[in-house]
């Protein structure tokens, strides 16, 4: 009798594993040792974040619906959060790595990140997002592969090659904040890195000896996807390979309409890929730059990024001087032309099967709007601080994901103001108040003189409009409803709006800041929450057994979480899930 219902437990337990192999979605794993390094990327011995002890950190590699679980050992000398820039997290907001979402990951802790990268294909990068530490590294690149059955809109490239571009400075993260602390602003930066290495020698004047730059190999007549990421401060960059065209393909999850450019302007946090085609005689190497934008041109030669394209049969070293950038200082629509020109290939698929434009974006009702308007930074409370709409917001000591769920009163305020207030500006941790499916229009207005780029965590919008001087309820009738880009980050001019929709169907709370970096440390950002008002929300997932608690949840968190949730999820997961791929195989097998 024992035996009997022995062995039915045990069919049961086959039918359920052979389930379990049927639908379950690919595990993958990495491991991220955060630290401190000596590197010398300007030629100035610096301290920089590494991650497996490289600078940048290694890229992430996976497949649409894979489930992502990444485990981080803190081993710098302050807390930690890793930010999924542009990964949608969908129905969980536990995983996205601000301090709106997450308490942080103590000195010399490990946490375990997971999540799945549900229904996206694209170029994103990650980096760390406290403290002002991305100033200091702690990126990398995160490419979402198609699943196999799901064409891409190009031929399969030869290679694929991930590019790293950003302003640097030869003082590090703490240094930089200190300056932002007292009031002052960070001044010209020491350079532009590519791949975390500085400029080739392509001028004895301007650059010195002995700097470390980036070579990238490629075979003559070979195609290559090429996914280049501003993972910088403050500073827009110009991107071009010289004598080499690029075929704009896809922008951070949207595949475009396919069109060729000799230079494609790159705003902080916005992410690019290219086909590149190696179609130049092998003569020379050819020199890929990142240049400095909407700057004074003069004063910013020193600070151009150079690297190498290498032909595996080439004669000779890159000479000559670099190819030069746009020539618009006195065309303010150059730029903003370009942006425009940037469009939704409604007829590719994206993650699924059906057609990017089958979502009629145009035709959807505006439930809400909000027009925010940044100004450059002001005195508020004897502090220097950047502001939205007049409020500069201040991050609460409980995460505003958490103390809902605990239901702590006084975390925050649902009160951001649907327009720019005209009192004296003031330091809230005021946050917007989204309707779960509702379809909301965000006006980003830019009265700061230099240049800003915006991201909202969890979503891609479509960016429907731009142009010079106030946003008006005619400007409108200037938005493009059919063709708009789906992204996560876009550029807002000096002195000019850009105008996005966004389909709020991702609960949560969800960060909406500039990338600018210096901007968003002094406080240009809010949250917008997201709830579902259904009494069974079965449209989140629930709290993480790993989570972490601070302030006012402080006393809920104990040493021993972190262990016993760090040896779950990591090894141990690892060992279960081998042991179950096993036992698949061996069902496969034997049916």
């Amino acid at each position: 009798m024992a035996l009997c219902r022995g062995l039915s437990l045990l069919a049961i337990h086959i039918a359920l594993l052979a389930s379990l192999c049927s639908a379950a979605d690919l595990f993958v794993y990495f491991d991220f040792e955060v630290s401190y390094i000596t590197a010398s990327p300007l030629g100035v011995p610096q301290q920089v974040i590494a991650i497996n002890g490289k600078f940048p950190g290694p890229t992430i590699n996976v497949t649409t619906n894979n489930n992502v679980v990444v485990n981080v050992r803190n081993k710098l000398d302050e807390s930690l959060l890793i930010h999924w820039s542009g990964i949608q997290q969908r129905r969980s907001s536990w995983q996205d790595g601000l301090l709106g979402t997450n308490c942080p990951i103590p000195p010399k802790w490990n946490w375990t990140y997971q999540f799945q990268v549900k229904d996206q294909v694209g170029s994103f990068f990650y980096f760390p997002s406290l403290h002002f530490q991305r100033a200091s590294g702690g990126f990398g690149g995160f490419i979402i592969n198609n699943r196999a059955i799901i064409p891409i809109p190009f031929d399969t490239p030869d290679g694929d090659i991930t590019i790293l571009i950003g302003d640097w400075y030869t003082r590090n993260h703490t240094a930089l904040r200190k300056t932002l602390d007292a009031g002052k602003g960070l001044g010209m930066p020491d350079g532009v890195l590519i791949n975390g290495k500085g400029p080739y020698q392509y001028n004895t004047t301007l650059v010195p000896d002995g700097i470390d730059y980036e070579t990238i190999e490629v075979h003559p007549g070979k195609t290559y996807r090429i996914r280049v990421h501003n993972v910088g401060i403050s500073t827009s960059l110009n991107f071009r390979i010289q004598n080499h065209n690029l075929l704009l393909a896809e922008t951070e999850g949207s595949y475009t309409v396919q069109q060729n450019y000799t230079s494609l302007d790159i705003h902080v946090g916005q992410s690019y890929s290219f086909l590149v085609t190696m179609d130049q005689n092998a003569s020379t190497d050819y020199y890929i730059v990142a240049s400095a934008r909407f700057v004074n041109e003069s004063q910013w030669k020193r600070v151009t990024g150079v690297a190498i394209l290498h032909y595996t049969n080439s004669k000779g070293k890159a000479r000559g001087p670099l190819p030069e950038g746009p020539n618009d200082e006195f065309d303010k629509t150059f730029s903003m032309n370009q942006a425009r020109s940037i469009r939704w290939n409604v007829s590719a698929s994206g993650a699924r099967p059906n057609p990017q434009g089958s979502f009629r974006y145009g035709s959807i009702n505006v439930t809400e709007v909000y027009v925010l308007r940044n100004k450059p930074p002001e005195m508020i409370d004897g502090k220097r601080r950047a502001t939205l709409s007049g409020i500069s917001f201040v991050n609460p000591s409980t995460p505003i994901r958490l103390a809902d769920w605990f239901k702590v009163k006084g975390a925050y305020k649902l009160d951001f103001p649907t327009k720019p207030v005209t009192g004296p500006p003031r330091m809230e941790t005021s946050v917007i108040n989204g309707t779960y499916r509702g379809f909301m229009e965000v006006i980003l207005q830019n009265n700061d003189t230099k240049m800003h780029a915006y991201h909202m965590s969890g979503y891609a919008f479509f960016v429907v409009g731009m142009d010079y001087g106030e946003w008006t309820d005619n400007s409108r009738g200037t938005y493009n409803k059919w063709d708009g880009i789906a992204r996560t980050t876009t550029q807002v001019y000096p002195g000019a709006w850009t105008a996005i929709l966004v389909s709020l169907d991702n609960v949560g709370i969800w960060n909406l800041r500039t990338e600018n970096l210096d901007s968003w440390y002094l406080g240009q950002e809010t949250y917008v929450r997201v709830v579902n008002p259904e009494a069974t929300n079965k449209t989140e997932f629930p709290i993480p057994d790993n989570a972490l608690f601070c302030g006012a949840l402080s006393h809920l968190q104990k040493p021993e979480d972190i262990s016993a949730a760090t040896a779950i999820t990591g090894d141990r997961l690892k060992m279960f899930f081998t042991l179950l791929m096993t036992m698949c195989a061996m069902l496969v097998l034997f049916h």
